[in-house]
């Protein structure tokens, strides 16, 4: 499959890394694809990992995954003529300045507002409540990290439960994408125990039933 990648900081970088691990043709999209930074997160999968500009990217993109911050999200997606149905995942969550709340919630979702500026796109939350050292090892002592995921297209959730299934996690499918405001906030909450709380990056989420 071909995936877009939207942001090269730590989110980005990790799953661009991990999907390439599992064969999937990943091009960084950036308004800058010859940097050195770019470079250097190409040189990690070089056979499976490329870069463009971001419309280049997303125009032979079978997803997209937008992992750069939220503050930029409608200047970066509505600047796209076309997404061509293309599955967007939107990993951002909306915090504030301080790290300590959400700009948004209760009543609408940064995964809401991505579906209003990236019309041409089937919007599916993903990999909002994980962190990155989850994203990169989601084994825990014989347990496999959950990870939700919510949106409006059938199809499209497939596909990304598919791809959270190829990284080693548990899919949890949580429902229609109004739903990511609850995501947000679980992620907030997750937020303040690794951070305030002294849990680090090194615990994750689990459901459990019997």
């Amino acid at each position: 499959m071909k995936i877009a990648i939207i942001g090269s900081g730590n989110v980005g970088s990790v799953l661009g890394r991990r999907l390439a691990e599992t064969g999937h043709s990943i091009c960084f999209a950036s308004r800058t694809p010859d940097s050195p930074k770019i470079a250097s997160l190409i040189a990690t999968a070089p056979d499976q990992c490329t870069a463009a500009f971001v419309g280049d990217a997303i125009a032979n993109a079978d997803v997209v995954i937008y992992a750069a911050p939220y503050d930029q999200a409608e200047s970066i997606l509505s600047s796209v003529a076309d997404f061509h149905g293309s599955v967007l995942i939107d990993c951002t969550n909306p915090l504030n300045a301080t790290f300590d709340g959400l700009q948004l919630g209760h009543t609408e979702s940064a995964g809401e507002r991505l579906a209003l500026w990236a019309p041409t796109a089937r919007v599916v939350k993903a990999f909002n409540t994980t962190s990155v050292a989850t994203m990169a090892n989601p084994q825990y002592d014989g347990h496999i990290a959950t990870q939700f995921y919510c949106g409006d297209d059938t199809a499209a959730k497939q596909t990304v439960a598919d791809l959270i299934t190829q990284l080693a996690m548990e899919p949890v499918d949580a429902g229609p994408l109004r739903n990511a405001r609850y995501l947000e906030a679980t992620a907030m909450l997750y937020i303040h125990l690794a951070i305030r709380g002294g849990w680090g990056g090194n615990c994750a989420l689990k459901m459990l039933k019997r």
